[in-house]
């Protein structure tokens, strides 16, 4: 780094922690350097919160290629890793899950103020005078499980074919009533922006299964209707360390941006060239001891063996035909949802960690029935055929399949009601979700809401209870799951969630 011509800022410089250590070690030896480093990368070793490099037996683990190993599970893991399939816009759950047959005497009544009991309404629905009740128009048809069975919609025909896989929420709230809120809190355990994805903590938590594939594969698939903004900070490590993000894999010949060489660059140059920028940035790590060119490390070698890993997981020339016909008519068309699904077993059979698939276009504020039925056309079979392909190839067992929105659907209609055509607002006060394999009760159902599914009567579920949840099916404690960030220790979890254990099995 080339000094400053300022005097003060050189001083303000030459007293930053780092530079002292880095002075230090490059004055008396590199044992204090050391010291500074372990400081930077976490907790003292005396520290009862410290993410522990060890395996189950107490023995260290080595990290590979300078970046931090994994901790091992704090107990014996049901699930070794996590497809989530997030359907961002909010589904409506009166529409597909939360079946309320009693609604449709009460069609274009106003919603008691009982029943809504204070609670707040979006800008969108705020200025209406009335808040007609707008019964589903679908059919619900009910279904075997191991229970007495589950009521699913008409819309969802494959969905329901797998039902005695299912465990379904109808208790989840959140407290966030926009997307991006909602969407940054289901992704990331807070409601506001910069802190680390699900999917990062789990590459944190876990590590990386498979040295050819990132441990967190993020895929989009373009929907019908209204679609809210996707931010990359959604799959982002925040101030974890960026090898832990999220990579994206996009529809198309090149499913990684500037993974390919250039024209006229052979593999050997590739290779030369890596180790040439890696020599380089170890002598600046010497220097700077910034944990951070490690991490660069590691990406630029996981770069190189993608080249040659990333092609062979999207041919899918390999495939059975049958296969590829249970995922549907779309499976060949790069980005669809079928597609997506396809991979995500892919990458699931290859060993990655969490596989985060985004659905957009369920925003469905007004026309709900038209592109409510299109939307669900485009993700019944593959979601249903992803999870009977991992239960036959023997790997749902160990993954942990999650279907959610950020929030769910006002009973209520946004704007004009008619017999044939509604729209409804954001509700965050009850919506369903449900998760399949890794180690959920099969064939269930847990929670309930009232008759107008918009308060939850019983067994409500937080979106750090769903965390929490998911974390111990994955052998982790939410609670030990920790990262030292500008002197405070932060979880996944933050403050709050507990296990909901009657979900499990």
């Amino acid at each position: 780094m080339k000094p400053s011509t300022d005097p003060l800022e050189n001083y303000l410089l030459n007293l930053t922690r780092r530079r002292f250590f880095g002075t230090v070690a490059s004055t008396i030896g590199a044992g204090l350097g050391s010291v500074a480093l372990g400081s930077l990368l976490g907790a003292g070793p005396d520290d009862p919160t410290a993410r522990r490099l060890v395996t189950p037996d107490g023995a260290a683990v080595p990290a590979s290629g300078g970046v931090e190993a994994p901790i091992a599970p704090h107990f014996a893991p049901r699930a070794k890793r996590v497809i989530y399939l997030h359907m961002e816009g909010a589904p409506s759950q009166i529409d597909l899950y939360d079946y309320k047959p009693a609604l449709r005497a009460r069609f274009n009544e106003d919603l008691p103020d009982s029943v809504r009991q204070g609670q707040r309404f979006t800008t969108m629905t705020s200025g209406q005078s009335r808040f007609p009740v707008a019964p589903s128009i679908f059919r619900f048809s009910r279904y075997e499980n191991n229970q007495d069975g589950v009521w699913l919609s008409e819309l969802l025909p494959h969905t329901a074919s797998v039902a005695k896989e299912l465990c379904f929420v109808h208790s989840m709230r959140t407290d966030a009533i926009n997307h991006e809120p909602g969407i940054t809190f289901f992704q990331t355990g807070t409601q506001q922006p910069g802190r680390p994805s699900f999917g990062s903590w789990v590459s944190y938590g876990l590590g990386n299964a498979n040295a050819n594939l990132p441990a967190f594969v993020v895929m989009i698939t373009q929907g019908i209707g209204n679609m809210q903004a996707l931010s990359a900070r959604f799959w982002g490590s925040g101030f974890l360390p960026s090898e832990h993000q999220g990579c994206k894999l996009r529809a198309g010949a090149n499913a990684v941006l500037h993974l390919r060489d250039p024209d006229g660059v052979s593999r050997d140059d590739r290779r030369r060239m890596l180790d040439l920028v890696n020599r380089l940035n170890e002598e600046e790590f010497e220097a700077t001891l910034d944990p951070e060119i490690r991490a660069r490390i590691a990406q630029y070698e996981m770069a190189y063996r993608m080249q040659m890993s990333v092609p062979e997981l999207t041919d899918f020339s390999d495939e059975d035909p049958d296969t590829l016909a249970m995922y549907g008519p779309d499976v060949n068309k790069p980005g669809s949802f079928a597609a997506n699904c396809l991979l995500a077993r892919r990458l699931s059979e290859r060993g990655v960690r969490f596989v985060q698939l985004y659905m957009r276009g369920w925003d469905q504020h007004n026309n709900l029935p038209g592109e409510l039925k299109a939307q669900c056309n485009a993700v019944d079979q593959a979601q249903a055929a992803l999870v009977k392909d991992l239960k036959r190839r023997g790997l749902l067992d160990e993954t942990l399949v999650l279907w959610a929105g950020e929030f769910g659907r006002t009973v209520y209609s946004q704007g004009a009601l008619s017999e044939s055509n509604y729209g409804r607002d954001h509700h965050p006060r009850c919506f369903t979700v449900w998760l399949a394999g890794g180690g959920v009760k099969p064939g269930i159902t847990y929670g309930r809401t009232d008759d107008y599914s918009y308060n939850i009567v019983e067994n409500p579920v937080e979106v750090n209870d769903l965390h929490a949840t998911l974390l111990h099916l994955l052998g982790i404690d939410h609670k030990r799951l920790i990262y030292r960030h500008q002197g405070r220790d932060y979880r996944l979890t933050d403050v709050a969630g507990n296990v909901v254990a009657p979900i499990l099995a």
